[in-house]
């Protein structure tokens, strides 16, 4: 079944984030599927707030790939940017099962270039961008 939460603007991110957050559950590994400047790292960030993670820890792991946070509990998150990988050697060097196997939550964006690396039980969440400026991420249900 298709799901969906619409952004309506910016001002909604939060409440945004909350709602993915109760509807993700258990699932540990999410990718973002979206066009440049979307709002990939944008919710990325919403979700690391509403997490407890500071604010300011929070960054787009461009050039270093993958970035690690503290939840206001303590746990791990991994915020992944896999834009600038050419060839999945790229991923696995830097341990990507590792991360993928630890039972913390793992944000990834640009996941279409690690698409034959991502386990099956990744949950794929597209964001569109409406005419209005609003988002919409959507994901099946199974």
């Amino acid at each position: 079944m298709l799901q969906q939460i619409v952004i309506p603007s910016l001002s909604g991110i939060d409440a945004a984030a909350d709602e993915f957050l109760r509807r993700l559950g258990s699932r540990r590994l999410v990718a973002f599927y979206a066009s440049m400047g979307a709002g990939k790292t944008t919710f990325t960030t919403a979700l690391c707030r509403r997490l407890g993670v500071r604010s300011d820890a929070v960054s787009s792991p461009t050039f270093a790939i993958v970035n690690e946070y503290r939840t206001a509990s303590g746990d791990p998150v991994y915020h992944f940017d896999f834009y600038r990988i050419t060839r999945l050697e790229e991923a696995l060097d830097i341990g990507l099962y590792d991360y993928l196997d630890s039972g913390a939550l793992c944000l990834m964006e640009w996941p279409e270039n690690i698409e034959p690396l991502l386990p099956e039980e990744t949950l794929r969440v597209r964001i569109e961008v409406g005419p209005d400026g609003s988002r919409t991420l959507s994901w099946q249900e199974e």
